[in-house]
């Protein structure tokens, strides 16, 4: 369908940006952002996707490590009280 729309400059300037960065055609960007914008989708992320390789922690036995969280909270706090005395 061939039809006018008039753009909002800064929406003119994204456009324009887009073509100048991918090199396909105006009509293609505007196409593509309308597709985009209406679906609600964003465009698929270019390249592999990415993965995390999950290791172990290594922990020698009979270390807990529910404590060392444990031990981190309180070390957090220690440190928010004294802050907070050393203000008084």
């Amino acid at each position: 369908m061939r039809t006018t729309v008039t753009l909002d400059p800064d929406v003119e300037r994204l456009v324009k940006d887009a073509v100048r960065k991918t090199g396909k055609s105006f009509k293609e960007v505007l196409n593509r952002a309308v597709r985009t914008g209406l679906i609600g989708q964003t465009a698929a992320p270019a390249g592999k996707a990415f993965r995390v390789r999950a290791r172990r922690l290594g922990l020698r036995s009979g270390i807990d490590p529910g404590a060392l969280n444990r031990l981190a909270d309180d070390l957090e706090v220690e440190g928010f009280v004294g802050k907070r005395s050393a203000r008084r």
